[in-house]
Parts: structure tokens; sequence; C-alpha cells
């Protein structure tokens, strides 16, 4: 398996999954008559981040771990989403971007250095497969678990195939 395949697909199919939860969101949010911001604005815990926020981060954590793997310039994305159609936006802008890379991209990264902030004055450096196996992915797919979870615990109709993106 190439590195590209690695990385790409796997950011895809949670990208897309996340864009069908987020509809059906909105869908159970008129279904029941509830206000979107109560939705948007729900956590697992109250020290834990908003589902807002949580989309936004995955949207992160896939556009950034493709450019620093890629040693490609790191987007900025305001994080201005307030709503369940902006945030679908964003999804599909981070969607876009990552369907642009090419495997050649990728290819050497899994042996090259990665460096990217791990606080507000430290970096941390590691190869591209540590970076991505302990760090990148297990980042997006934590964020991506909990906007799931904060939907379902909210009530939306929502399982595990369609965290997978399968319905």
């Amino acid at each position: 398996m190439s590195f590209y395949d690695a990385v790409v697909p796997a950011y895809l199919q949670m990208l897309n999954s996340l864009t069908g939860l987020l509809t059906k969101a909105e869908a159970h949010c008129a279904a029941k008559k509830i206000d979107p911001s109560v939705l948007l604005g729900s956590r697992l815990f109250p020290d834990m981040l908003p589902l807002s926020k949580q989309i936004q981060l995955v949207s992160d954590f896939a556009t950034k771990g493709c450019a620093r793997l890629t040693h490609s310039e790191v987007p900025s994305n305001p994080d201005t989403e307030k709503t369940f159609e902006e945030l679908k936006q964003r999804l599909a802008k981070t969607i876009d971007y990552v369907k642009s890379f090419k495997p050649e991209q990728f290819e050497g990264a899994e042996a090259k250095d990665v460096t990217f902030p791990t606080g507000p004055d430290k970096t941390t450096t590691l190869k591209g497969q540590q970076f991505l196996s302990a760090f990148s992915l297990p980042n997006f797919y934590f964020h991506c678990a909990t906007a799931h979870g904060i939907l379902r615990h909210n009530g939306v109709e929502i399982g595990k195939r369609d965290f997978m993106g399968q319905t």
C-alpha cells in the first residue's frame, strides 16, 4: 500500500460520512423543531468542545495532515461556521483540498521529518509515518467519533454504518 493510499482515502471516508451526519442532524432539528444552534453547541461533557468545533477540528486535521506530510503550505481556516450549511461547506472545501493531492506528492513522506505545533511555544518533529499513525489520524478520528457521539447522544438517529459512511 502506498503512503498516499494510507492517508487520503481515510480522510475522505470520514469527511464524507460527517457531511451525511450533519445532513441527518439538520433534518432532525427541523423534524423535532429544535433550534439548530442548540445541537451545534452541544457537548458530551462540559469541559469538551461543542459539535461545531469538533467538525472544524476534523477539517483542520485532514488539511494540515496532508499539507504537512507533503511539505506543502499549511492552509489557514478561520473557525467562523455557525450553521449546519456553513459546516457542510467547510467539509466540502476540505474534501476538495484533500482530493487535490496526487500520489507522487506522498512518495517518501513516511520517512521525512514533519514538524508541527504542539502548544503555544512548542513544536514537535516526527517522521511522517509516526506523525500519521500517532498524531494526525488519532486526533482526526477522535474528533469524528466525538461529533458522532454528540449527535447520537442528542437523539439524532444515526449508528455505526452512518459513522462509517455506509448508508
